[in-house]
């Protein structure tokens, strides 16, 4: 069996996967340098210490890597600490991020389902054939369940995007039964792709962190550049509702959040107001759920 911090004693051999969550050179009393760690997995953390060759085991990792770490496990006052004796950053192909970051709380398979169910909803031509395209690419589709909506506010966990992705489709569902005015196949084309940006926004190891074109460009511009790159090659979608779909997708953080020359400062469409309001209720709602009342939900 794995070994987990939850399971470590004093007198262990650890030799284990871990995510580094600190990582600090200091100096010893005797002038000598050493690093504090934190090292963790999903089950809890664990100090480390390592003061041998402490600068050229540094060298090996930075924060917020996944690390191979060996040493002994050793009781330091009341609580546990690692004896460091290596530690290197750890290869991708034997570190699943998903054993050391939070994961949503509903089945990934159901997600899926319920994610499909929707786009079956859709019956404009055009609109449908773009969400087939999008959700046939498996790479899409593998990120979309990887993908949380941010790192610290609403939905801040693996698989956070196709909960809230569902859950807005979910609600444009509701909402075009209250209110059949609307288009429904647009409002709903758009619930499912507002995020998608999402996909490509994130990097994972210890900690979720930025991509460059996301910490660069966002996960508006993102999702815009994904659609055109695949609208194209869509048969029977016109540039008439394709321009309709991406301002929804531009404007559903508001139209003054939108952040580009011509958005303007109102909607130009009701659709745009619905995503905008309905996105809004699931990030504000989830987020209290999981953080309290005092947080905003942001995205």
């Amino acid at each position: 069996m794995p070994q987990t911090v939850a399971t470590l004693r004093a007198g262990d051999e650890l030799a284990a996967v871990l995510a580094c969550t600190r990582k600090d050179r200091l100096t010893a009393r005797s002038g000598a340098p050493y690093l504090a760690l934190e090292l963790r997995d999903r089950t809890g953390a664990i100090p480390g210490r390592a003061f041998r060759d402490a600068d050229a085991l540094a060298a090996g990792f930075d924060r917020g890597d996944l690390v191979r770490v060996t040493g002994l496990v050793e009781r330091f006052g009341d609580q546990l600490q690692v004896q460091v004796r290596t530690i290197v950053r750890a290869d991708p192909r034997e570190a699943d991020p998903a054993a050391f970051l939070p994961v949503a709380y509903r089945d990934l398979d159901e997600l899926d389902g319920f994610l499909e169910h929707l786009a079956r909803e859709v019956h404009d031509p055009g609109l449908r054939g773009l969400l087939a395209l999008l959700l046939d690419d498996g790479d899409v589709r593998a990120a979309m369940r990887r993908a949380p909506c941010t790192r610290n506010g609403h939905h801040a966990y693996l698989g956070g995007l196709l909960e809230h992705t569902v859950a807005v489709g979910t609600l444009v569902v509701e909402v075009t039964q209250l209110h059949q005015g609307l288009d429904r196949d647009l409002l709903l084309t758009a619930a499912l792709v507002h995020d998608l940006g999402r996909t490509r926004e994130f990097t994972y190891g210890a900690e979720i962190g930025l991509s460059d074109e996301g910490r660069l460009l966002g996960h508006v511009e993102l999702g815009l550049r994904m659609l055109a790159e695949r609208a194209p090659r869509v048969a029977g979608l016109s540039a008439e509702r394709r321009l309709a779909l991406e301002h929804c997708v531009l404007t559903h953080h508001g139209p003054d959040a939108a952040g580009r020359a011509g958005a303007g400062s109102r909607f130009a469409s009701v659709e745009a107001l619905a995503l905008f309001r309905l996105n809004a209720v699931d990030a504000a709602v989830k987020g209290a759920i999981d953080h309290g009342l005092g947080l905003d939900g942001g995205g």
